[in-house]
């Protein structure tokens, strides 16, 4: 499979997956489509998953929660990987005007 492909099938598992846990829950698969649009990502998805298996949330609320604690954390992850690249980019800059 080509890039394209497997990223779509990674997408897929990653959805799918949910939204078993999600019927499992009792809750109707709109929800879980919403929680896995609004997370992003295959990895995030999954990681939702994971938590609705270990947890069992029994209030809709607590899943909404947790979705948005492991959007918070991608966020502030990307924040975090954006400044390492500013600052990498700085030091360059300083490190090519000190060597001139």
């Amino acid at each position: 499979m080509g890039g394209f492909k497997e990223a779509q099938y990674a997408w897929k598992q990653a959805k799918d997956e949910l939204l078993r846990e999600i019927h499992h829950l009792g809750y109707p698969q709109e929800f879980g489509i919403l929680i896995a649009k609004n997370l992003g990502s295959p990895k995030a998805i999954r990681r939702m998953s994971s938590y609705l298996r270990q947890v069992k949330p029994k209030k809709p609320e607590m899943i909404a929660d947790e979705m948005l604690a492991i959007m918070s954390e991608i966020d502030a992850w990307k924040r975090k990987k954006e400044a390492e690249a500013l600052n990498a980019e700085r030091n360059r800059i300083l490190l090519r005007d000190f060597d001139e």
